[in-house]
């Protein structure tokens, strides 16, 4: 079976309307769900922080992503600053919350795209990247004009909106949002997002409609990946967080109502730590008990979700990055 990028099969008329696009939506920027309505596009900033200049913390190989983005070459993951929701547990805070990073133009980005594949990447990683999409979007048509060739995938919080990812039809190939709330309540405590379920369930409909299930390639089976290296499709994230806060049971009764669970690859998460603020809040201001883990898994299971669950007596904290000691490493050849 021959496999392709998605974005690689696009024209320059098409590159033109998606990057046009995006920056028509920045302009009054209703980008994310907060709709700031402030100019982006003239270095105005709203509630994500962010100007018209990229801001990125690192571009590294990660071997920590799933089986089927890690495989043996690592994720090719660009660490983007900022970020339109605001975990009060969020385990890359130093980015997210704080101004780690530096600004980066498109042509840099695109040499440092090139880059990560050069060096055996299966994928280029684009990690909490909605609040820089016009300026990503140019990026990607330079590195595409120079032979980027390897999936892309959207690693986002899943607070998006459908007319936002529409731009994004026929560019990224793998989505990965996190589901992390099935309760509003929960949201506006931790995140600052009074309306995270619905916004988050529409988009979760859009991407699922724009990539569909995932799928592997099986001439590539790497190192855990025993299935295969991903190349297309939809894979969602869900966080347990202690005392039930997550409200991962109305999570899986929607997935379960609007979705064939067969379709669905879901990453069920136990390596929730109460970083950042979380000590400020009683509920989740300790770890998850391999109890409640369980609990969560087993209904995924049971339903019939596949995917990837983690072992709790396998994390060790490694997965935490330091931004502050890890920043770019050198392009290959450098």
């Amino acid at each position: 079976m021959s496999w392709a990028a998605s974005y690689t099969l696009l024209g320059e008329t098409q590159w033109d309307e998606a990057i046009a696009r995006a920056r028509e939506i920045a302009a009054h920027c209703g980008l994310c769900p907060r709709r700031c309505g402030v100019d982006r596009t003239a270095g105005e900033s709203g509630f994500c922080g962010a100007t018209n200049r990229m801001r990125i913390s690192g571009t590294f190989a990660h071997h920590g992503e799933e089986p089927p983005l890690s495989g043996t070459g690592g994720s090719g993951t660009v660490f983007f600053s900022g970020c339109t929701l605001k975990c009060l547990f969020c385990q890359n805070y130093q980015i997210s919350h704080g101004d780690e990073g530096r600004e980066y133009g498109p042509p840099e980005l695109a040499e440092h795209l090139l880059g990560l594949q050069h060096q055996g990447c299966h994928n280029v990683n684009l990690v909490t990247p909605t609040h820089f999409l016009p300026w990503i979007l140019e990026s990607l048509r330079e590195a595409c004009s120079r032979g980027l060739n390897i999936p892309i995938v959207y690693n986002c919080g899943g607070y998006e909106l459908p007319d936002t990812l529409r731009v994004l039809d026929g560019i990224v190939d793998i989505y990965l949002p996190d589901m992390k709330y099935g309760d509003n309540t929960a949201a506006k405590a931790y995140s600052q997002a009074a309306d995270y379920v619905e916004v988050n369930r529409e988009a979760v409909r859009e991407m699922f409609r724009q990539v569909g299930p995932l799928k592997l390639d099986p001439s590539t089976r790497l190192g855990a990946a025993e299935h295969g290296v991903a190349r297309r499709g939809l894979i969602i994230r869900h966080l347990v967080l202690p005392n039930g806060e997550a409200g991962s049971d109305s999570v899986r009764a929607f997935l379960r109502e609007h979705f064939d669970p067969s379709d669905i690859a879901m990453s069920v998460m136990a390596q929730y730590r109460p970083l950042y603020r979380a000590h400020e809040c009683a509920r989740i201001s300790r770890r998850v008990t391999a109890d409640e883990y369980a609990a969560v898994r087993d209904g995924f299971i049971g339903d019939g979700f596949g995917g990837y669950y983690q072992q709790m007596d396998r994390l060790d904290g490694s997965f935490v990055i330091d931004f502050e000691k890890r920043r770019f490493e050198p392009l290959v050849g450098e």
